[in-house]
This record gives structure tokens, C-alpha cells and sequence, in this order.
């Protein structure tokens, strides 16, 4: 009855909008004078100007705070390969997200093709309209060959929600857990169930900021430097980089003394008998969706410590949504040319920083919510900061002004949209 009520609700609302988002105008055309500065002939002289210095684009288009969302709807949601049609839907509600949370004009573009090379191309050909590119719901191992790709051929942030939205706020959330357990990230095991875009991704930010102990599964089991057994380039890579003791066996038989379980997988995939397998103070980020590996009230009562999920019905939501409108919000203020570990590792830092140690221990939260306004204004100042430090930024800015012009930025969307 519950799903018949919300596929209603759903099925309503998006016809009565017809689309979540819309273009709006900037400007004023109530006079000749005015109609004639943004269009023909004033609008010559910008393009004359762009044609001497392309790098003008920024300063007379919507180039300087504008993103493509780009799916080819391959693996969309839970949902699966449902096609580039049918992801519009999400495509469009990212681009909402954008808005509301980031101040950020999205443009969702769907690709009626799964061909990893078409897709670099296409995107190729349309980037110089925009100031970076969101990839969105494409498989794995193809989201990371168009991912690196782009990323190499464009002088504009490529970046694949997926991997690295959902490894940033899953290091932020982690970070915290580990100041409420009382544990240091490179003396614990971190067990990761899925080996898709989002568990690839997850294992290589965790090591980047110092996990020492980690070993990721799939649907074989634990994934080993020297398996033979459906393997891809991606996985034989992270085999070299991950699994220290060459563990072998299911996700039940690897989890024993684990401090951290992280799933990106499938409902069911952890049962309360794994989590009593643990060590002392379990962690468990059951994040698949819409269903979790693990219910939280059937993991605290098998001894976990802290539990987080994908789901806004329970506490600590693990949600990208914390982190793409501010990270892109501080890419696009400082004109950055790409987005590199260290931007996302900074990202995940503010993430993390914005709850206080009153929330972590005596509330047990490790998270923020979306609606907290200083989060976005945090971490799109947080990644401004990093992308000016490392020299990818092609404008540099102050301490605390890409902050503070956020912040008025999500005071005028409250007020509008939320």
C-alpha cells in the first residue's frame, strides 16, 4: 500500500511540473535599449571580444557557473540499464540540487549511446560551454575510462558522482565514527562489499587519506592480487593496492575482526551473525539503495556501534547531495582546471568538521543534514582553497570569501526554494 501511495505521489507531482527545473533570465528586455545590449547588435562585441581571448568566455557567459549533468542511463539509481530516456528524470533532479544548494545553473544532457569513445567525444565536442561536467549514473568499468579520459583532454572538473561524491561523503562520515569509536584509520580492517564505481572509488580515497587494512568483495568474495575469476582491469589494479594478507572467501568469512564494514551492494548482503564477528565497536555503512545490506535495528542489536545508510528515513544518511553543490560551488569560483585527490580529501575534512564533538558524542550523529547552510558555504571554501594551494585555479581568492559569498548565496535560495 505504502509503494502504490508513493508511486502516486511521484507519478503526480512530475506531471504536474512537467520537469523540476527551468531557464530563467538574468536581465531585463522592457526597452529597445536594453533588447539591444543583449541581443543583436550589442551582443556582437562580447563574441568579437571571445574570438581574440577564448579565456573570456568566463567573464561574458554563463560558462563561469554552469555544469553538465551527463548520463548515458546505464546504471542509474538502483534502478539498473534503463536507458538515457529514462534517466532524465534524475538528470533533472541533480540539476535542482545544483541550484537550490550551490547556486549553480545544471544542465542535464542524456547520451543515446553506451560506447565508452562516443560519449568522450560528445562531451568533447559541448565542454567549452560550461565550467565543469557532473557524470552521472554510467556504469562500471566504462565510468572510469570516460571519466580519466575527459579529465585528460578537458582543462575544466570532470567529475563521476558516483566514484567520487559518494567516496568523499562516506570518508567524511567515516572520520567521525572513527573520533566516536576512538580508532585511527590506519590500524583498523575496513571490509568494502561492491566493486563497482562507488566501492572502487570509496577504496582508493581510503587509502589515499591512510587506510592501511583494507579489503574489498564482490559477488565472488574477497578480491586478491592474483584472482582469476571475474576480474577487469579496474579490479586487478585495486588487488595490487588493497587486501595486505591476501585474504580469501565470502564477504562472511572476511568480515571476522573487521572495524568497518562499507557497502555500496546489494539489500541482505550483511546479516546480523557478520556484525558479531567484528571487532570491538563495529561501524556498519549500509548504503545500499533503497534498500540497506543491513537494517540498522538488526545491526545495533547484533552490537554495532554506529550505523549509516543511503536513506533520508533514517539517521545518518550517507548523500552525495553534501557534497557536489559545494565542491563544485568552490571548483567554479576559482575557474579550477580539474579536481584532484587532495580537493576531495579537503572536501571530505569540511564534511566532517561542520558537526561538532557535542553532536558526535553526545547525539551520535556523524553527519550533517543537507539543509545546514554552513556545510555548502564550507565545503565549496574548502575546495577553493585547496584548488588555489595546489595551482589549479586559474583566479585566486581570500580566506573566507568564497565562504561568505556562499552563505548570501543559500540565504536568498532559503528564502526561494526551501
Amino acid at each position: 500500500m505504502k509503494n502504490n501511495s508513493l508511486f502516486e505521489k511521484a507519478i503526480s507531482y512530475h506531471k504536474k511540473y512537467n520537469g523540476k527545473i527551468e531557464v530563467l533570465p538574468k536581465v531585463s528586455v522592457k526597452t529597445r535599449e536594453e533588447l539591444s545590449l543583449a541581443y543583436t547588435p550589442g551582443v556582437s562585441i562580447p563574441c568579437l571580444e571571445i574570438a581574440k581571448n577564448n579565456a573570456l568566455l568566463y567573464d561574458y557567459t554563463v560558462k563561469a557557473n554552469s555544469v553538465f549533468v551527463v548520463s548515458d542511463g546505464s546504471a542509474v539509481l538502483g534502478l539498473g540499464n534503463i536507458g538515457h530516456r529514462a534517466s532524465l528524470p534524475v538528470m533533472e533532479g541533480k540539476a535542482l540540487l545544483f541550484k537550490v544548494f550551490g547556486g549553480i545553473d545544471a544542465y542535464p544532457i542524456i547520451i543515446a549511446s553506451q560506447n565508452e569513445d562516443e560519449i568522450v567525444s560528445t562531451v568533447f565536442q559541448i565542454a567549452d560551454g560550461v565550467g565543469g561536467i557532473n557524470l552521472e549514473d554510467i556504469s562500471a568499468p566504462r565510468c572510469f575510462n570516460i571519466e580519466e579520459k575527459l579529465s585528460n583532454i578537458l582543462d575544466i572538473p570532470v567529475f563521476h558522482d558516483d566514484q567520487h561524491g559518494t567516496s568523499i561523503v562516506t570518508l567524511a562520515g567515516l572520520i567521525n565514527s572513527l573520533k566516536l569509536a576512538g580508532k585511527e584509520i590506519d590500524k583498523i580492517k575496513i571490509v568494502i562489499n561492491g566493486s563497482g564505481a562507488a566501492g572502487i572509488a570509496i577504496a582508493r580515497l581510503l587509502l589515499k587519506y591512510g587506510a592501511k587494512y583494507l579489503v574489498v568483495c564482490d559477488r565472488k568474495g574477497a578480491i586478491y592480487e592474483g584472482r582469476e575469476e571475474d576480474m577487469n582491469d579496474k579490479k586487478i589494479e585495486l588487488a595490487k593496492l588493497t587486501n595486505p594478507f591476501r585474504e580469501r572467501g565470502s564477504l562472511g568469512e572476511v568480515i571476522k575482526d573487521a572495524d568497518v564494514f562499507i557497502g555500496v551492494s546489494v539489500k541482505g548482503a550483511l546479516s546480523g551473525e557478520m556484525v558479531r564477528k567484528m571487532a570491538d565497536k563495529p561501524i556498519v555503512f549500509a548504503m545500499a539503495n533503497p534498500d540497506p545490506e543491513i537494517l540498522p535495528a538488526e545491526a545495533y542489536e547484533a552490537g554495532a556501534y554506529i550505523v549509516a545508510t543511503g536513506r533520508s528515513d533514517y539517521p545518518n544518511q550517507i548523500n552525495n547531495c553534501l557534497g557536489f553543490p559545494g565542491i563544485f560551488r568552490g571548483l567554479l569560483d576559482v575557474r579550477a582546471k580539474k579536481v584532484t585527490d587532495d580537493i576531495k580529501i579537503s572536501a571530505a575534512l569540511s564534511i566532517a568538521n561542520v558537526i561538532s564533538e557535542d553532536r558526535i558524542f553526545k547525539k551520535r550523529e556523524i553527519i550533517p543534514s543537507v539543509y545546514e547552510l554552513k556545510l555548502h558555504a564550507s565545503v565549496s571554501e574548502a575546495v577553493a582553497m585547496k584548488a588555489v594551494e595546489t595551482g589549479i585555479a586559474r583566479v585566486k581568492v581570500q580566506k573566507g570569501e568564497v565562504f561568505e559569498r556562499c552563505l548570501k548565496l543559500l540565504k536568498r535560495n532559503k528564502k526561494r526554494f526551501f
